[in-house]
């Protein structure tokens, strides 16, 4: 049984009588549009409406099957595999009996408050690891995503703390995390010179070009190369990409770093890594849309090279699914469309604006550790989003990674507005106004067309054209009319009266 027809109305692994298998008999009774899945056998009824609502189930359940791979798996479990509940646990209080009973307390109270909070943490770990419920992704192991579960709920819960403290408090609390925090930082400016060739420079006349090949390069590239691993998809990776550029070009006046020069905006930044970078992402995906996904026990498995390639695709997705966001075909795909969008850009703010406002430097561990973060989370809470959107009946309610990203994104965003809201408050410049007023005016106005004028134009030619296809009952040019075909036709009716 495979988990990709698992969630087809709950037909995998079943064989009929006549030897046909679920998938086979799902295309038999959608091509006659007899297939129910909320009904089965004898419970089945044949009324026009019922069979325009079966025939639109059918038609998703095709659409949602096309894009889920084909999945064999002999159902080797393993120890590898096992819970280790009681395992865990009996470490666990193995460590405490012998912190209680063999460890002297240091006379530190800092000491011990960060040792506490630290031993806090990873008891919450332990048992969410052991626990929570797990996600859509279950490789290299669902123990690995139960525990960025685990830390997404942790993260937000500092989050929580930072934002109930004030400016000066929760910019020294970053001190009892690293002693180096807590001071102003000067923010490096990307502007400036903008000449590619500078005659003026006679030892390197491309010094500009070069103190811009710093670490954001290959970041810009890794980043967005994970980023369509987690969208998949061409289009919204790329207006993701350019809007936020407008956004760096919208925003210099409030935060220094975002002022860079032109070729560094669209040339560096657009055409070169995040273009490169999705475009090896969309390679990739490529590649595990159409590599097989066969598994079979590490044990099993006769030569040492297929043990080896085991081993590797086992940090490969189990199953794989073809995101098809389709955000044209209603208006609720086209407003989760926009709020991804709008989450993924927020979020990619959030990162220089956090650090911005608790002064923590770009190249500092706990940047890096927050982009690790997303990365982990990220993929995950995409998965969520688009079954939720793409298949409501199953998926009833929003994913738990989804939705405690979500929460953090905004949490991040109401800390910066708390903590330094005069720079958020800085006026826009007008032109940067008209233009971002224009883009709002031209998205509502098509979404108004698309999904209201349209469809109300629509309907109404389709009522005209059923109404001219009708038969004119006027004279013998059309039928006998309503009465006479009860009545039979005036001359019969005199014979009778006479």
């Amino acid at each position: 049984m495979t988990k990709c027809e698992a969630k087809k109305g709950g037909l995998a692994g079943l064989m009929t009588a006549s030897g046909k298998s679920p998938a086979t008999l799902l295309d038999e009774q959608m091509s006659h549009g007899s297939f129910d899945p909320a009904l089965s056998g004898p419970e089945q009824q044949g009324t026009p409406t019922k069979t325009r609502a079966v025939k639109q189930t059918s038609r998703d359940l095709l659409s949602r099957r096309n894009t889920e791979c084909e999945v064999s798996d002999d159902g080797t479990n393993t120890f590898f595999w096992r819970a280790h509940t009681v395992t865990v646990l009996f470490i666990l209080t193995c460590v405490l009996v012998y912190v209680t009973l063999l460890e002297e307390t240091p006379q530190d109270t800092t000491f011990n408050t960060k040792r506490g909070i630290v031993a806090s943490i990873l008891v919450f770990l332990c048992f969410g690891v052991t626990q929570a419920k797990d996600g859509p992704f279950t490789r290299p192991h669902p123990a690995y995503w139960r525990f960025w579960l685990c830390v997404t709920v942790v993260y937000e819960l500092f989050l929580i703390f930072i934002l109930f403290q004030t400016v000066h408090d929760g910019r020294q609390f970053m001190k009892f995390i690293d002693p180096k925090l807590g001071v102003p930082l000067p923010e490096r400016d990307y502007g400036g010179n903008c000449l590619v060739y500078d005659p003026g420079n006679k030892t390197d006349p491309f010094h500009n070009l070069w103190d811009k090949m710093d670490g954001f390069v290959p970041a810009h590239f890794l980043g967005w190369y994970i980023k369509t691993l987690m969208i998949r998809d061409w289009w919204m990776c790329m207006i993701i990409s350019v809007m936020f550029e407008f956004l760096e070009y919208s925003l210099e006046h409030q935060l220094p770093n975002f002022s860079e020069c032109w070729w560094d905006h669209w040339i560096m930044d657009v055409l070169l890594c995040n273009s490169l970078g999705i475009y090896c992402g969309m390679k990739t995906l490529g590649w595990l849309s159409m590599k097989p996904y066969q598994w079979q026990g590490l044990w099993s498995i006769p030569t040492y090279k297929g043990k080896i390639k085991r081993i590797a695709f086992q940090f490969t997705p189990y199953s794989w699914v073809n995101f098809e966001w389709k955000p044209a075909s209603n208006l609720r795909r086209w407003l989760a469309v926009l709020g991804i969008i709008f989450m993924f850009l927020l979020a990619e703010l959030n990162t220089f604006y956090l650090k911005f406002v608790l002064w923590m430097p770009p190249e500092h561990y706990l940047v890096l550790l927050r982009l690790v973060f997303f990365v982990n989370v990220g993929g995950v809470a995409m998965r969520e989003i688009y079954d939720f959107m793409d298949d409501p009946k199953f998926h009833k309610k929003l994913g738990q990674q989804a939705w405690l990203v979500a929460a953090i994104t905004v949490t991040e965003f109401l800390i910066v507005v708390k903590y330094d809201p005069n720079t958020i408050m800085l006026p826009i410049p007008f032109f940067v106004t008209q233009c971002w007023f224009l883009g709002i005016f031209l998205i509502l106005s098509w979404t108004l067309w698309r999904f209201f004028i349209r469809d109300i134009t629509l309907r109404y030619k389709e009522t005209r054209r059923r109404q001219q296809e009708r038969p004119v009952g006027n004279g013998s040019a059309g039928g006998p009319s309503g009465r006479s075909r009860l009545n039979g036709s005036w001359d019969s009716v005199r014979q009778r009266r006479s």
